[in-house]
Protein backbone atom coordinates (compact mmCIF):
# COMPACT_ATOMS: atom_id res chain seq x y z
CA UNK A 1 0.00 0.00 0.00
CA UNK A 2 1.36 3.51 -1.04
CA UNK A 3 0.38 5.56 2.28
CA UNK A 4 1.37 8.83 0.75
CA UNK A 5 -1.30 8.67 -1.51
CA UNK A 6 -3.74 9.32 0.99
CA UNK A 7 -1.74 11.94 3.23
CA UNK A 8 -3.10 15.33 3.19
CA UNK A 9 -2.48 17.73 0.22
CA UNK A 10 -0.83 20.84 1.70
CA UNK A 11 1.30 24.19 0.06
CA UNK A 12 4.03 24.88 0.83
CA UNK A 13 4.86 28.46 -0.33
CA UNK A 14 5.12 27.14 -4.56
CA UNK A 15 5.39 23.51 -3.77
CA UNK A 16 2.93 20.77 -3.32
CA UNK A 17 2.99 17.70 -0.82
CA UNK A 18 1.28 15.02 0.17
CA UNK A 19 -1.92 13.46 -1.49
CA UNK A 20 0.23 11.39 -4.02
CA UNK A 21 2.46 13.96 -5.07
CA UNK A 22 6.27 13.37 -5.79
CA UNK A 23 8.48 13.23 -2.46
CA UNK A 24 10.59 16.58 -2.81
CA UNK A 25 13.95 16.71 -1.62
CA UNK A 26 14.61 19.59 1.88
CA UNK A 27 17.87 20.41 2.95
CA UNK A 28 19.00 23.00 5.89
CA UNK A 29 21.58 26.00 5.30
CA UNK A 30 24.62 25.99 7.58
CA UNK A 31 25.52 29.52 6.87
CA UNK A 32 24.45 32.68 9.42
CA UNK A 33 21.02 33.12 8.49
CA UNK A 34 21.60 36.87 9.49
CA UNK A 35 24.20 37.01 6.70
CA UNK A 36 21.78 37.43 3.66
CA UNK A 37 24.16 37.19 0.55
CA UNK A 38 26.09 34.06 2.16
CA UNK A 39 22.25 32.39 2.68
CA UNK A 40 21.72 33.29 -0.56
CA UNK A 41 24.36 32.18 -2.48
CA UNK A 42 24.15 28.95 -0.74
CA UNK A 43 20.10 28.37 -0.92
CA UNK A 44 20.78 29.03 -4.81
CA UNK A 45 23.72 26.19 -5.32
CA UNK A 46 21.30 24.00 -3.74
CA UNK A 47 18.38 24.44 -6.30
CA UNK A 48 20.79 24.03 -8.84
CA UNK A 49 21.94 20.45 -7.12
CA UNK A 50 17.94 19.49 -7.13
CA UNK A 51 16.74 21.06 -3.34
CA UNK A 52 13.03 21.80 -3.43
CA UNK A 53 12.39 23.09 0.34
CA UNK A 54 15.07 24.99 1.66
CA UNK A 55 15.45 25.31 6.05
CA UNK A 56 17.11 28.31 7.97
CA UNK A 57 17.78 28.33 11.71
CA UNK A 58 16.41 31.38 13.23
CA UNK A 59 17.93 32.01 16.28
CA UNK A 60 17.79 35.74 16.81
CA UNK A 61 15.77 38.71 16.13
CA UNK A 62 18.08 39.60 13.13
CA UNK A 63 17.86 35.99 11.29
CA UNK A 64 14.11 36.28 11.15
CA UNK A 65 14.26 39.41 9.66
CA UNK A 66 16.32 38.45 7.30
CA UNK A 67 14.00 35.46 5.89
CA UNK A 68 12.26 38.68 3.47
CA UNK A 69 15.12 39.60 2.05
CA UNK A 70 16.19 36.23 1.49
CA UNK A 71 12.81 34.93 -0.02
CA UNK A 72 12.87 37.26 -2.32
CA UNK A 73 16.14 36.05 -4.10
CA UNK A 74 15.57 32.25 -4.27
CA UNK A 75 13.02 30.65 -6.28
CA UNK A 76 12.03 27.40 -3.50
CA UNK A 77 10.09 28.24 -0.48
CA UNK A 78 12.01 28.34 3.24
CA UNK A 79 11.20 26.85 6.40
CA UNK A 80 12.04 28.74 9.39
CA UNK A 81 13.11 26.52 12.25
CA UNK A 82 12.11 27.82 15.76
CA UNK A 83 13.20 26.54 19.38
CA UNK A 84 12.30 27.66 22.55
CA UNK A 85 11.37 31.51 21.34
CA UNK A 86 7.69 32.06 20.08
CA UNK A 87 8.53 35.61 18.99
CA UNK A 88 10.84 34.62 16.73
CA UNK A 89 8.22 32.30 15.39
CA UNK A 90 5.93 34.85 14.97
CA UNK A 91 8.74 37.29 13.46
CA UNK A 92 9.27 34.78 10.73
CA UNK A 93 5.90 33.98 10.00
CA UNK A 94 5.56 37.86 10.00
CA UNK A 95 8.54 38.16 7.05
CA UNK A 96 7.53 35.69 4.70
CA UNK A 97 8.58 32.28 5.92
CA UNK A 98 6.00 29.31 3.98
CA UNK A 99 6.86 27.22 6.95
CA UNK A 100 7.25 26.52 10.21
CA UNK A 101 9.41 24.19 11.82
CA UNK A 102 8.69 24.03 15.74
CA UNK A 103 8.43 21.61 18.75
CA UNK A 104 5.55 22.70 20.54
CA UNK A 105 6.63 21.04 24.02
CA UNK A 106 9.86 24.04 23.88
CA UNK A 107 8.15 26.80 22.90
CA UNK A 108 6.86 28.21 25.67
CA UNK A 109 3.90 26.70 27.01
CA UNK A 110 0.21 26.45 25.50
CA UNK A 111 -0.82 30.33 25.31
CA UNK A 112 2.97 31.13 23.60
CA UNK A 113 1.71 27.93 21.09
CA UNK A 114 -1.67 29.28 20.62
CA UNK A 115 0.12 32.79 19.30
CA UNK A 116 2.26 31.02 17.16
CA UNK A 117 -1.00 28.51 15.50
CA UNK A 118 -2.92 31.80 15.10
CA UNK A 119 -0.21 33.89 13.37
CA UNK A 120 -0.03 30.33 11.18
CA UNK A 121 -3.74 30.48 10.34
CA UNK A 122 -3.79 34.03 9.36
CA UNK A 123 -0.86 33.34 6.43
CA UNK A 124 -2.39 29.90 5.75
CA UNK A 125 1.02 27.81 6.45
CA UNK A 126 1.73 24.88 7.08
CA UNK A 127 3.44 24.70 11.18
CA UNK A 128 6.07 21.26 10.86
CA UNK A 129 5.71 19.44 14.29
CA UNK A 130 9.42 17.81 14.75
CA UNK A 131 9.90 15.40 17.38
CA UNK A 132 13.91 13.72 17.42
CA UNK A 133 14.82 11.49 19.97
CA UNK A 134 17.19 13.68 21.48
CA UNK A 135 13.99 16.05 22.58
CA UNK A 136 11.67 13.66 24.23
CA UNK A 137 10.01 14.60 27.01
CA UNK A 138 11.41 13.41 30.25
CA UNK A 139 8.25 11.65 31.18
CA UNK A 140 7.75 9.79 28.08
CA UNK A 141 11.38 8.50 28.47
CA UNK A 142 10.96 7.05 32.09
CA UNK A 143 7.92 5.42 30.66
CA UNK A 144 9.68 4.01 27.75
CA UNK A 145 12.94 3.68 29.47
CA UNK A 146 14.27 5.31 26.54
CA UNK A 147 13.53 6.33 22.99
CA UNK A 148 11.49 3.83 21.40
CA UNK A 149 9.21 4.20 18.63
CA UNK A 150 5.91 4.33 20.80
CA UNK A 151 7.25 6.81 22.40
CA UNK A 152 8.36 9.02 19.51
CA UNK A 153 4.99 8.49 18.35
CA UNK A 154 3.15 9.47 21.63
CA UNK A 155 5.26 12.62 21.67
CA UNK A 156 4.39 13.70 18.59
CA UNK A 157 0.66 13.18 18.54
CA UNK A 158 0.37 14.41 21.52
CA UNK A 159 1.94 17.90 20.19
CA UNK A 160 -0.12 17.98 17.00
CA UNK A 161 -2.94 17.40 19.57
CA UNK A 162 -2.31 20.74 21.01
CA UNK A 163 -1.81 22.42 17.19
CA UNK A 164 -5.57 20.52 16.57
CA UNK A 165 -7.36 22.18 19.65
CA UNK A 166 -6.59 24.91 18.63
CA UNK A 167 -8.43 24.80 15.68
CA UNK A 168 -5.07 24.67 13.27
CA UNK A 169 -4.79 21.57 10.63
CA UNK A 170 -2.15 22.88 8.37
CA UNK A 171 0.37 20.46 9.43
CA UNK A 172 3.68 18.33 8.49
CA UNK A 173 4.86 15.75 10.66
CA UNK A 174 8.71 14.24 11.39
CA UNK A 175 9.46 11.91 14.06
CA UNK A 176 13.48 11.46 13.25
CA UNK A 177 15.77 9.31 15.81
CA UNK A 178 19.25 7.96 15.01
CA UNK A 179 18.50 5.01 15.28
CA UNK A 180 17.47 3.22 12.10
CA UNK A 181 15.25 0.79 13.02
CA UNK A 182 13.32 2.81 16.10
CA UNK A 183 13.11 5.81 13.39
CA UNK A 184 11.29 2.47 10.78
CA UNK A 185 9.09 1.37 13.01
CA UNK A 186 8.01 5.16 14.41
CA UNK A 187 7.29 5.73 10.81
CA UNK A 188 5.13 2.66 10.53
CA UNK A 189 3.23 3.32 13.38
CA UNK A 190 2.81 7.43 12.84
CA UNK A 191 1.65 6.43 9.33
CA UNK A 192 -1.84 4.39 10.63
CA UNK A 193 -2.26 6.90 13.69
CA UNK A 194 -2.62 10.52 11.07
CA UNK A 195 -2.85 11.31 7.83
CA UNK A 196 -0.22 14.56 7.50
CA UNK A 197 2.55 14.82 5.41
CA UNK A 198 5.29 13.59 6.90
CA UNK A 199 8.85 14.82 6.73
CA UNK A 200 11.11 11.53 6.99
CA UNK A 201 14.61 11.27 7.25
CA UNK A 202 17.12 10.00 10.04
CA UNK A 203 18.53 12.47 12.11
CA UNK A 204 22.06 13.13 13.40
CA UNK A 205 22.91 10.34 10.88
CA UNK A 206 26.98 11.43 10.69
CA UNK A 207 29.47 11.92 8.25
CA UNK A 208 29.55 11.54 4.80
CA UNK A 209 29.94 7.87 4.32
CA UNK A 210 28.63 6.72 7.42
CA UNK A 211 25.52 9.23 7.46
CA UNK A 212 24.69 8.45 3.76
CA UNK A 213 24.48 4.42 4.72
CA UNK A 214 22.64 5.10 7.61
CA UNK A 215 20.08 7.60 5.87
CA UNK A 216 20.01 5.49 2.68
CA UNK A 217 19.33 2.54 4.89
CA UNK A 218 16.87 4.31 7.01
CA UNK A 219 14.94 6.97 4.49
CA UNK A 220 14.54 3.84 2.12
CA UNK A 221 12.95 1.53 4.64
CA UNK A 222 10.34 4.08 5.14
CA UNK A 223 10.00 5.46 1.75
CA UNK A 224 9.73 1.72 0.44
CA UNK A 225 6.90 1.41 2.66
CA UNK A 226 4.76 4.12 0.88
CA UNK A 227 5.73 6.64 3.86
CA UNK A 228 6.93 9.90 3.30
CA UNK A 229 6.36 12.87 1.62
CA UNK A 230 9.35 14.84 1.95
CA UNK A 231 13.28 13.99 2.77
CA UNK A 232 16.30 15.37 4.35
CA UNK A 233 19.24 13.40 4.73
CA UNK A 234 21.27 14.82 7.88
CA UNK A 235 24.50 14.81 6.66
CA UNK A 236 28.17 16.45 8.69
CA UNK A 237 28.82 17.69 5.58
CA UNK A 238 28.13 20.37 2.98
CA UNK A 239 24.58 20.52 2.43
CA UNK A 240 24.89 20.30 -1.54
CA UNK A 241 25.92 16.77 -0.77
CA UNK A 242 22.77 16.30 1.35
CA UNK A 243 21.27 16.98 -2.10
CA UNK A 244 23.32 14.53 -4.16
CA UNK A 245 22.35 11.25 -1.57
CA UNK A 246 18.41 12.47 -1.54
CA UNK A 247 18.47 12.20 -5.54
CA UNK A 248 19.94 8.87 -4.81
CA UNK A 249 17.99 7.11 -2.62
CA UNK A 250 14.77 8.65 -4.59
CA UNK A 251 16.14 7.72 -8.11
CA UNK A 252 16.75 3.47 -6.51
CA UNK A 253 13.22 3.50 -5.35
CA UNK A 254 12.15 5.01 -8.89
CA UNK A 255 10.55 8.09 -6.61
CA UNK A 256 12.31 10.34 -9.10
CA UNK A 257 12.82 9.07 -12.37
CA UNK A 258 14.12 12.50 -14.06
CA UNK A 259 17.65 13.14 -14.61
CA UNK A 260 20.58 10.88 -15.63
CA UNK A 261 21.38 7.26 -13.82
CA UNK A 262 24.91 6.26 -13.11
CA UNK A 263 25.62 2.94 -12.73
CA UNK A 264 29.28 1.94 -12.93
CA UNK A 265 30.77 -1.95 -11.87
CA UNK A 266 33.67 -2.63 -9.27
CA UNK A 267 37.54 -2.39 -10.31
CA UNK A 268 39.04 -5.97 -10.74
CA UNK A 269 41.82 -8.24 -11.87
CA UNK A 270 40.59 -7.58 -15.07
CA UNK A 271 40.53 -3.80 -15.27
CA UNK A 272 43.01 -2.56 -17.68
CA UNK A 273 41.97 1.41 -17.32
CA UNK A 274 41.68 4.48 -14.57
CA UNK A 275 37.87 3.10 -14.19
CA UNK A 276 37.31 4.93 -10.75
CA UNK A 277 38.88 8.17 -12.39
CA UNK A 278 36.29 7.66 -15.34
CA UNK A 279 33.57 6.92 -13.22
CA UNK A 280 34.31 9.96 -11.23
CA UNK A 281 34.19 12.21 -14.57
CA UNK A 282 31.20 10.84 -15.50
CA UNK A 283 29.26 11.24 -12.53
CA UNK A 284 30.55 14.71 -12.34
CA UNK A 285 29.76 15.62 -16.27
CA UNK A 286 26.10 14.23 -16.31
CA UNK A 287 24.81 13.91 -12.59
CA UNK A 288 22.79 16.86 -13.47
CA UNK A 289 21.94 15.80 -17.08
CA UNK A 290 18.37 16.47 -17.40
CA UNK A 291 17.48 13.35 -19.79
CA UNK A 292 16.03 10.57 -18.80
CA UNK A 293 18.74 8.09 -19.28
CA UNK A 294 20.64 5.31 -17.65
CA UNK A 295 24.57 5.80 -18.04
CA UNK A 296 26.78 2.53 -17.26
CA UNK A 297 30.73 3.05 -16.63
CA UNK A 298 32.35 -0.64 -17.50
CA UNK A 299 35.61 -1.70 -16.71
CA UNK A 300 36.36 -4.94 -19.10
CA UNK A 301 35.24 -4.94 -22.72
CA UNK A 302 35.00 -8.87 -22.30
CA UNK A 303 32.09 -8.22 -19.60
CA UNK A 304 31.15 -5.12 -20.26
CA UNK A 305 28.25 -5.28 -23.06
CA UNK A 306 26.20 -7.83 -21.07
CA UNK A 307 26.53 -6.11 -18.06
CA UNK A 308 25.64 -2.87 -19.22
CA UNK A 309 22.55 -4.05 -21.07
CA UNK A 310 20.03 -2.87 -19.03
CA UNK A 311 21.42 0.67 -19.63
CA UNK A 312 20.47 2.67 -22.59
CA UNK A 313 24.04 3.80 -23.18
CA UNK A 314 27.31 3.12 -21.50
CA UNK A 315 31.30 2.77 -21.82
CA UNK A 316 33.83 0.01 -21.50
CA UNK A 317 37.59 -0.21 -21.22
CA UNK A 318 40.23 -2.23 -22.27
CA UNK A 319 43.93 -1.89 -22.44
CA UNK A 320 44.44 1.33 -23.60
CA UNK A 321 40.46 0.83 -26.06
CA UNK A 322 37.20 1.37 -24.81
CA UNK A 323 33.86 0.79 -26.53
CA UNK A 324 30.18 2.63 -26.63
CA UNK A 325 27.57 0.34 -26.07
CA UNK A 326 23.83 0.78 -26.55
CA UNK A 327 21.24 -1.73 -25.36
CA UNK A 328 24.00 -4.24 -24.74
CA UNK A 329 25.26 -3.87 -28.16
CA UNK A 330 28.69 -2.43 -28.62
CA UNK A 331 28.48 0.31 -31.70
CA UNK A 332 31.97 1.82 -31.22
CA UNK A 333 35.54 1.69 -30.59
CA UNK A 334 37.98 4.47 -29.49
CA UNK A 335 40.86 4.86 -28.35
CA UNK A 336 40.82 5.22 -24.21
CA UNK A 337 41.71 8.90 -24.37
CA UNK A 338 38.75 9.98 -26.59
CA UNK A 339 35.86 7.48 -24.28
CA UNK A 340 34.61 10.46 -22.70
CA UNK A 341 34.53 12.94 -25.31
CA UNK A 342 32.81 10.20 -27.23
CA UNK A 343 30.22 9.13 -24.46
CA UNK A 344 29.27 13.11 -24.07
CA UNK A 345 28.88 12.93 -28.42
CA UNK A 346 26.77 10.23 -27.76
CA UNK A 347 24.35 12.03 -24.62
CA UNK A 348 24.10 14.98 -26.91
CA UNK A 349 22.88 12.93 -29.16
CA UNK A 350 21.01 11.02 -27.14
CA UNK A 351 16.70 11.00 -27.92
CA UNK A 352 14.43 8.43 -26.35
Amino acid sequence: MNRRDNTKVTKIGSAVIGGGNPVLIQSMTNTNTEDVKATVAQIHRLEKKGCEIIRCAVPTTEAADALQAIKEQIHIPIVADIHFDHKLALRAIANGADKIRINPGNIGGKEKVKEVTDAAKEKNIPIRVGVNGGSLERDILEKYKGVTAEGLVESAMKEVGIIEDMGYDNLVVSIKASDVLVSFDAYRLISEKCSYPLHVGITEAGTLISGTVKSAVGAGLILAEGIGDTIRVSLTDEPENEIYVAKEILKSLKLRNSGAEIVSCPTCGRTKIDLIGLAKKVHDEFDDCEKNIKIAVMGCVVNGPGEAKEADIGIAGGDGVGVIIKKGEVVKKVPESELLEALREEIDNWHI
